[in-house]
């Protein structure tokens, strides 16, 4: 009679899923549907937020435990900025769907692969400062995951940002990990100020910064109490991924798919359950979601008030404040001008400020149905 095999480590299991979507439409005309955020350099480091998301995953699992989700169109682009990801942990989608169906369909694959499988979620274009404490609050978030728990992983406030979506805590689970975990009561969308400072100072929120990791099959099976019909089809999809009926599933059922965000169909419906945890995590955290986030990367702990991003960039300032993008060659003067926000690109010029960053996407929403679609 011979041993049974020791079961994989939960960390052996786990395999971290980047979605790679989304247009970023307050980060126009920087950020287009050719030339989306998570392609691009946003801190100046030389590479972009992608790439350096990959970078990140590295010490946690191996390329062959890595899958990126995305849209058709960026799969050269995918490819050529990670090279090592492997041919078959590209994941493409014809058309954009939101995160229950680009998160859904990877756990849909990873479940037949490994019923034990864990799905992580992080996605391509956040930007985060401190790699260890990364680290050390997946694996946490693993521990707990392993337990049947979905796990999220928050972050603790710098300031009363509105621009983020909380997460309320409860008690301590000291049973799950001997730190950091809590239970989730609820999560609450964007606040306004007041909120914000409310929720600041009553210290049990943490900003949602959109990770999710779990048993794949968890994962799948918490979805489907909301959407059965959108997680039938995903298995459905995984099924036959790679067979010669593979093309023409998803032909029949991508289309079909709601568009709604994980959030509603797992993160809230798990919490009311009783079914969330939260991973407290200490590490610098930012979507970068506008200008005035790039602005405020860029210039933190340099001495300087103004930010230049761009390869050849030529700007002149005199007493001013705030962010210049340029991607031309001409001279960029500032005199006298505050919290400024300019981006100079080959065809489009953007003058704002970073207290009215958010609202361009209201230019980017009224440019769809105004004929002005060639420039997004």
């Amino acid at each position: 009679m011979t041993d049974a095999p020791a079961p994989r480590p939960a960390i052996d299991r786990l395999t971290c899923v980047i979605p790679a979507g989304g247009v970023g439409s307050r980060l126009w005309p920087l950020s287009r549907a050719n030339a989306p955020k998570f392609l691009l350099d946003l801190t100046g480091s030389g590479d972009s937020l992608l790439r350096a998301t990959w970078d990140r995953l590295a010490p946690i699992a191996p390329p062959e435990r890595v899958m990126v989700v995305t849209g058709n169109s960026h799969r050269e682009s995918v490819m050529e900025q990670l090279p090592e990801l492997l041919a078959e942990n590209l994941v493409t989608e014809s058309e954009p769907k939101d995160s229950s169906a680009a998160i859904g369909l990877a756990a849909a694959l990873l479940e037949l692969r490994d019923p034990d499988a864990i799905l992580g979620s992080f996605a391509a274009d956040h930007v985060i400062r401190g790699d260890v404490l990364f680290q050390r609050a997946v694996t946490t978030a693993v521990q707990a995951a392993d337990q049947g728990y979905i796990a999220t992983i928050g972050i603790h406030p710098s300031h009363p940002a509105t621009g983020f979506g909380y997460i309320s805590c409860g008690a301590a689970r000291g049973d799950l990990a001997p730190f950091d975990v809590y239970g989730v009561t609820e999560f609450v969308e964007k606040p306004d100020a007041a909120k914000a400072e409310e929720y600041l100072a009553h210290g049990g929120y943490l900003w949602n910064a959109g990770m999710f990791i779990a048993r794949a099959s968890v994962l799948l099976d918490q979805m489907a109490l909301a959407e059965p019909e959108l997680v039938r089809a995903l298995r459905e999809m995984a099924a036959s991924w790679d067979t010669e009926q593979g093309a023409a599933a998803r032909e029949r059922l991508w289309p079909s798919l709601p568009k709604i965000a994980i959030d509603y169909t797992v993160a809230e419906p798990a919490a009311a359950a009783g079914k969330m945890v939260c991973v407290a995590a200490h590490f610098d955290w930012d979507d970068v979601g506008d200008f005035a986030s790039v602005a405020n990367l860029l210039t933190r702990g340099r001495g300087s008030d103004l930010a230049v991003l761009g390869d050849g960039a030529q700007v002149l300032s005199d007493a001013s404040s705030g962010i210049v993008v340029s991607e031309s060659d001409r001279l960029v003067a500032l005199v006298g001008v505050e919290d400024v926000v300019v981006v100079d690109t080959a065809d489009v010029l953007l003058v704002t400020s970073k207290r009215r960053a958010q609202d361009v996407k209201n230019l980017v929403n009224r440019m769809k149905v105004s004929g002005g679609g060639h420039l997004l």
